[in-house]
């Protein structure tokens, strides 16, 4: 069976292709296109005006470099929910045509469960507890009782919205994760902690405070950029850090899972690590290309939930936003 996946419930636009015989699982392509700026965060009609351009193009490049012919795809899967309603369409609408065009079965998933999904099949990991950490999205996940249940998450922004709002105010551009982090450990002169508030609530965090009050130490002019991208990290991986521990400490499972783009952060890994060893768990880390939104773990859900039987007709095959990981039912475990 050849799967293909469609990503596009933000800035990305992804198409992944696995081949699926028996128990042998292989990702034959994953080709994704960015959308990036300079000056602005995520515009979404623009961002959606980039994929219409670049869908076709990242199609050909999976179909080539997966070495198949469109003929040869079995089930096509997209990100249904939840996403930026400008963007999930374009996926939603490419894959309606696809399925209609080659009459083949359609599945819609959703991207917080395809994030713990792909890193169950490329890890070892069995039954772990997802930090979830990307720009709209932060969750702590794991499955109980016939569902992946939301264990904490955000309040108000996610820790990616965070760090890309505080990329934008320093002048560094969207997507700001990655620019912060290599400011955060630039050298270490500049390893200076700045005290910033901290905020967890039980289970759950909230970032809102904290981005207004490093902007403000940053207007200033009383801080380095280096100081604040090192205090800031450090300072919201703590909190996602606690919670997970929490979370551990509450189902009583053994392992955590790292996924979002958030997570390719070494920083936030070696953090969860550090944690992990001491409460006597292990923790895992998918590659890079499977952190970030990537087709592959839309194809790899996709591949579940048909062999599951969950089917899509093509005139149900609606987007659904502001669709919640806890509302749906995981009929495939």
């Amino acid at each position: 069976m050849i799967i293909l996946g469609i990503e596009s419930t933000a800035h990305t636009f992804g198409i992944g292709i696995i081949k699926s015989v028996g128990k042998k699982n292989s990702v034959l392509a994953n080709v994704k296109d960015l959308y990036t700026t300079e000056k602005e965060g995520i515009i979404p009609a623009k961002v959606a005006d980039h994929h219409v351009e670049v869908c076709d193009v990242v199609f050909e490049k999976a179909l080539k470099e997966a070495k198949i012919k469109k003929e040869n795809i079995d089930v096509i899967a997209f990100s249904q929910s939840p996403g930026l309603g400008h963007t999930l369409r374009i996926g939603a609408m490419f894959a309606r045509s696809l399925a209609v065009s080659l009459n083949k079965p359609l599945v819609g998933v959703n991207h917080c469960i395809a994030h713990l999904e792909i890193g169950r099949l490329l890890t070892k990991a069995k039954d772990p507890i997802l930090l979830y950490a990307s720009g709209a999205n932060t969750q702590v996940i794991a499955y109980e009782a016939g569902k992946y249940r939301i264990f904490g998450e955000t309040l108000d922004i996610g820790v990616g919205n965070f760090l890309d709002t505080f990329a934008r105010a320093l002048g560094i551009g969207f997507p700001g994760g990655p620019k912060i982090e290599q400011l955060a450990k630039s050298g270490k002169k500049y390893k200076k902690y700045i005290e910033l508030p901290y905020v967890v609530k039980g289970m759950d965090v909230s970032f809102g405070g904290i981005l207004t009050n490093i902007q403000t130490k940053w207007n200033s002019q009383m801080f380095s950029k280096e100081d604040l991208c090192y205090s800031g990290q450090e300072t919201v991986f703590s909190m996602l850090v606690e919670v997970t521990e929490r979370a551990l400490a509450h189902t009583g499972k053994k392992e955590v899972l790292l996924g979002g783009g958030v997570a390719c952060n070494k920083r936030l890994q070696e953090m969860v690590k550090i944690m992990c060893k001491e409460r006597g768990a292990k923790s895992f880390v998918p590659e890079n290309q499977f952190l970030v939104d990537n087709g592959a773990m839309i194809a790899w859900l996709g591949k579940l939930q048909f062999d599951a039987g969950i089917v899509l007709e093509i005139e149900k095959a609606i987007i659904e936003p502001y669709l919640r990981t806890d509302e749906i039912m995981v009929k495939w475990r």
